[in-house]
C-alpha cells in the first residue's frame, strides 16, 4: 500500500508512519515546518518528507498514493486537504488506519487518562518486553529503554497510548474509541483540551464510549480514587474491573495498592516491592501509581507481578519527563512535558521529594497547550507553582495577563515576553545547588540549551574575575 501522511511530524502520526514502513508499505508525508526529532527519525527510515501542505503534492510526491492518512492538525481550508476532497481521493484518519491495519486481531493494551499516559504506557511496554513478549507499541514520547516512540513486531501484544483528543476534522470522537482494547488503563480524568471540550462532562462521555468498546473478557484497570472515573463507570460497565490507588480502594473485585515503602499489595496481600534504578529514579507519588497501573495491566497479559517488578527495576524513564538536560556551574536543568496545573504541581512535588527541602527549585514555564493559551486553567496556575522557590513564565502569544494570574506568588514570580530576557533573569538568579525545572509541551525555543550556555558563560566570567583579582 502507498500512504501519504498529512501531519507526519506529530508523535502519533510519525509513529504510525514508522510502523507502516516496517509493515512494508511505501510511505511519504508532509507537515508545516517539518521539524525534528520526528523528521530525523522518519528520514532515517527513507520516508520522504515535504515541508508544507501545497496541493501540488498530489501531482508530485503523492501522485501514486493509494490513501491519504489525515492527522488531527489538518482542518478544512488546508490547501492539500481541499484538493484531496475536490478530487474525491481516498482518505482515513490516523486512528482508523492503525485500527484496521495494525491493531486488528491483536491483544491491545490501551493507556488512557489526563495525566501519566506516556509514562505508564512506557512502563507497561517495558514490562512486556522484559517478560519476552516483544510487544508492538505506539507511545506519545520516547521511552529510554527503546529509543523510539513506536515499533511494529510479530507479537500478538500491542501497547497504545490512548489519547482523548479528537480523531480528525471529519471525526470528532476521541482517538481512543478506535483502538478496541482488551486491557484498558484509566489513569485519571480532569478537564483539559478546552479547545474541543466544553466541560468535564463532555470528556466523561468520551471515556464512557471507550468503556463500551472493551469486551466482556477484557479488563479495566481504573484509578479507584478518581471521582470522574467513578461517574464514567456508573454509566455502564460490561468488563472486569480492577482498581488501584495509594490507599484502600472501594468497589468490588481485588484492589491494587502501594505502601509508602513501595510494597505492592493486591487485595491487601503483599506482592513484592517496587524499586527504581538508582541512577534513573522515577520521581513523585504519581509515578508510583503509574507503576501500579502498569503492573496490573501486565498481569492481565499474563506477566506475574514479580516479573513486572524486576522489569521496573531497570526502567530508564521517558524523554521529556523529568529528563536532566545538563548541569552547569553546579546547577541542574531539567526538561518536563507538564503543562496542566495538576501535572505542574505533581512534577514539582516529585522533584522536591528527590532533592529535599534544602534545595531550591526554579520553575520555568511556557503555557503553550491550547487549554492554557485559552486561559481555561489560569486560575489554578499560581497554586500549582507554590512548591517552587521562584517561577519565570514565558508570556508571549497569550491572550491573558500572566503577571496578574501569578500575583499570589508575589515577588517569587515574573513574566517575560522576550525569551532572551527570561534566560538572562533565570541565569542571573540561579546559584550552585539549584534545580531549574523547565516545563512546556513544546520546544520552548531551545530554552534548555540557552540556559545551560548562559550558566556556563556566567561561571566562566566569574572564574576569570577571580583569576585576575
Amino acid at each position: 500500500m502507498r500512504l501519504h501522511v498529512l501531519g507526519i511530524c506529530g508523535t502519533f502520526m510519525g509513529g504510525l508512519a514508522a510502523i507502516a514502513r516496517a509493515e512494508g508499505h511505501r510511505v511519504s508525508g508532509c507537515d508545516a515546518n517539518v521539524y525534528p526529532p520526528m523528521s530525523t527519525q522518519l528520514a532515517a527510515l527513507d520516508i520522504a518528507l515535504t515541508d508544507g501542505y501545497d496541493a501540488a503534492q498530489l501531482d508530485g510526491v503523492a501522485r501514486d498514493a493509494d490513501v491519504f492518512v489525515i492527522g488531527n492538525v489538518v482542518s478544512r481550508g488546508n490547501p492539500l486537504m481541499e484538493a484531496i476532497l475536490d478530487r474525491r481521493l481516498p482518505y482515513v484518519s490516523g486512528p482508523e488506519w492503525l485500527r484496521d491495519h495494525v491493531l486488528a486481531d491483536r491483544f491491545v493494551l490501551a493507556v488512557a487518562g489526563t495525566h501519566g499516559k506516556t509514562t505508564t504506557a512506557s512502563m507497561l511496554t517495558w514490562i512486556l518486553e522484559h517478560a519476552g513478549l516483544a510487544p508492538g507499541f505506539l507511545i506519545g514520547g520516547v521511552p529510554a529503554n527503546f529509543g523510539v516512540s513506536a515499533r511494529q513486531s510479530a507479537s500478538s501484544f500491542f501497547v497504545v497510548e490512548a489519547d482523548e483528543y479528537d480523531t480528525a476534522f471529519f471525526d470528532k470522537r476521541s482517538k481512543f474509541v478506535h483502538y478496541r482494547p482488551t486491557t484498558a488503563i484509566l489513569n485519571n480524568l480532569e478537564y483539559d483540551h478546552a479547545d474541543i471540550f466544553p466541560d468535564l462532562a463532555a470528556i466523561e462521555t468520551q471515556f464512557h464510549h471507550l468503556v463500551r468498546t472493551v469486551p466482556r473478557l477484557g479488563r479495566l484497570v481504573v484509578n479507584g480514587g478518581d471521582a470522574a472515573l467513578a461517574r464514567v463507570l456508573a454509566r455502564g460497565c460490561w468488563s472486569e474491573v480492577e482498581r488501584f490507588g495509594l490507599a484502600e480502594v472501594a468497589g468490588t473485585g481485588p484492589g491494587w495498592t502501594i505502601a509508602v515503602d513501595g510494597t505492592i499489595l493486591l487485595g491487601g496481600a503483599p506482592q513484592g516491592v517496587l524499586r527504581w534504578p538508582d541512577d534513573a529514579p522515577q520521581m513523585g507519588v504519581h509515578n508510583r501509581t503509574n507503576a501500579l497501573a502498569a503492573i496490573a495491566a501486565a498481569r492481565h497479559a499474563g506477566v506475574p507481578v514479580a516479573h513486572a517488578l524486576a522489569a521496573l527495576a531497570g526502567f530508564r524513564g521517558v524523554a521529556r519527563r523529568m529528563e536532566v538536560r545538563g548541569r552547569a556551574a553546579g546547577i541542574t536543568v531539567y526538561d518536563d512535558f507538564a503543562h496542566h496545573p495538576t501535572a505542574i504541581a505533581t512534577t514539582i512535588e516529585g522533584l522536591r521529594r528527590a532533592v529535599g527541602p534544602a534545595s531550591r527549585i526554579l520553575a520555568v514555564l511556557e503555557p503553550r497547550s491550547n487549554t492554557m493559551k485559552l486561559g481555561a486553567m489560569k486560575d489554578r496556575l499560581a497554586a500549582s507553582l507554590e512548591g517552587a522557590e521562584r517561577t519565570w513564565c514565558y508570556a508571549a502569544n497569550l491572550g491573558w495577563d500572566t503577571a496578574a494570574t501569578l500575583a499570589p506568588l508575589g515577588a517569587r514570580a515574573q513574566s517575560f515576553d522576550d525569551l532572551e530576557a527570561l534566560v538572562a533573569a533565570v541565569a542571573g538568579e540561579a546559584r550552585p545547588g539549584d534545580h531549574v525545572l523547565v516545563m512546556s509541551n513544546g520546544g520552548f525555543g531551545g530554552v534548555h540549551a540557552r540556559l545551560l550556555k548562559a550558566l556556563e558563560e556566567r561561571s566562566a566570567a566569574s572564574y576569570a574575575r577571580k583569576a585576575s583579582d
